[in-house]
């Protein structure tokens, strides 16, 4: 047997690519509405959409003022007044579960794994948006479970909601359990703070500023195979 017979798997920008999801969702959502969106639309809207999912993370604000307190910050900022933020919210959110795209071949790392190891996806995304994702690339028949924080009443990283997840995982061993994730302050944050094995994924090779303990990081999910 193998050091980790658990993986747990972030989604967005780890097996999906969140970044390109968004930007199609967000141009969309701006066409149906007869708006043109460009770049530094796009880069204002992930700067403010980041700022509010750290705050969710941190328990702050809810999912509900998160996914339309967003838009209407966005919406001050670009001066728009005549579209619902309630409907463009929903308009958007349609949109995203529709749009993926794997990152690294990640399904068919995925595929490669399965039956070796049991792998669970860990997300704080909106439980339709995800589990509409997961499903039409397929995921959702690959991985052996999946764990949305607003069905698990806590939001990743909180150890409430790991505590949840491992309740649900046949046979959890803490000690054989890997969580796999881009987000420090979400999956690394996640980890620690549920005593578990933690590998960051870091194509971008981003500087760790932070005191978290990082196990092991890799720039391309298959080198994963090598620390399994």
């Amino acid at each position: 047997m193998g050091k980790f017979n658990t993986v747990l798997w972030d989604v967005d920008q780890t097996l999906l690519d969140f970044s390109l999801s968004q930007r199609d969702a967000l141009n969309g959502s701006f066409k149906q509405y007869g708006r043109e969106m460009g770049e530094d639309v796009l880069i204002l809207y992930t700067k403010i959409n980041d700022a509010y999912w750290k705050q969710y993370e941190l328990g702050k604000i809810t999912k509900e003022e998160l996914l339309t307190g967003r838009f209407a910050s966005l919406f001050t900022q670009l001066g728009i007044k005549d579209i619902s933020i309630e409907a463009f919210a929903s308009c958007y959110q349609k949109r995203l579960g529709e749009i993926y795209y794997f990152r690294d071949n990640a399904y068919e790392l995925c595929l490669k794994l399965k039956g070796r190891v049991g792998q669970y996806a860990v997300t704080n995304g909106v439980s339709a948006t995800q589990r509409n994702k997961l499903r039409l690339s397929g995921l959702d028949q690959v991985l052996d479970g999946i764990f949305v924080s607003e069905e698990m009443g806590a939001p990743k990283p909180s150890f409430q909601y790991f505590e949840k997840c491992f309740s649900q995982i046949p046979g959890f061993l803490q000690e054989k359990t890997l969580i796999v994730g881009d987000s420090l302050s979400s999956d690394m944050q996640g980890g620690n703070n549920a005593g578990i094995a933690c590998c960051w994924y870091n194509p971008e090779q981003k500087t760790n500023d932070t005191k978290l303990r990082i196990d092991y990081e890799i720039t391309n999910l298959w080198e994963l195979e090598g620390i399994l």
